[in-house]
């Protein structure tokens, strides 16, 4: 598959129905197509189906799914520009297959990096086989990157990735269990009412802190993933 069918127009075509979008503020984010507004994908083909991108722009339906997927996680003034970003970004008649792969690659090497520098290595056996299965999946993706065939199959390794994961996680819900009824215990024997009020308060303030921080991280993570796809694409 050549991007954009391998004709300037078409690419030209794309860009000038976005950008016309764009300008008459009509891209808004949580919905696909409404006649006259939409995502990204919905303002690049004026519909909301993203299997028309092999047909109609020449690039697989995944990374429709993926542009749809980075402008819905965006604040909303990066959102606003991303599809124009993103089509710009594609040379034409480009071969894009091989960016979804390096942009795994990406994205594994910083969750190992975030794995390793919060948790470090061989603190127990559910951490050490989290980071063995991200470098599984790593090494396979790295593969069919460069063209060539990963020793183990895509299916294997997703398989290890999440035995590792569910048993992480099963340690984690222990000791999140644990925390819990010891927080349970403290609160039943705070019988004061202004203690109970405390409480409240403290809770919803750091329910409210962590929400934010979540978001915050997030937007930040969606950011770096339409950094790092726009300069794989345009250098496909």
């Amino acid at each position: 598959m050549q991007a954009f069918h391998n004709d300037p127009s078409v690419k030209e075509k794309y860009l000038s129905r976005v950008a016309a979008h764009a300008a008459a503020d009509r891209l808004i984010q949580g919905t696909g197509w409404n006649g006259s507004k939409g995502c990204a994908v919905g303002c690049t083909l004026e519909a909301y189906d993203h299997s028309r991108y092999p047909i109609e722009l020449g690039l697989p339906e995944w990374l429709a799914r993926l542009e749809d997927s980075i402008f819905e996680g965006l604040p909303a003034e990066d959102a606003m520009t991303w599809p124009q970003r993103f089509l710009e970004a594609i040379p034409v008649g480009a071969d894009v297959e091989p960016v979804r792969h390096k942009l795994a690659v990406l994205r594994l090497d910083r969750l190992i990096s975030l794995q390793t520098s919060l948790l470090g290595k061989g603190v127990d056996d559910a951490v050490n086989g989290v980071l063995a299965a991200m470098y599984q999946v790593r090494r396979c993706h790295e593969a069919e990157a460069n063209h060539e065939v990963c020793e183990i199959t895509f299916d294997a390794a997703e398989s290890a990735a999440r035995s590792a994961a569910e048993s992480a996680w099963s340690a984690a819900e222990s000791a999140w269990s644990a925390a819990e009824s010891a927080a349970e215990s403290a609160a039943r024997s705070a019988a004061e009412s202004a203690w109970s009020a405390a409480w409240s308060a403290a809770w919803s303030a750091a329910w409210s802190a962590a929400w934010s921080a979540a978001r915050s991280a997030a937007e930040s993570a969606w950011r770096q993933e339409a950094k790092d796809l726009l300069s794989l694409l345009a250098g496909a």
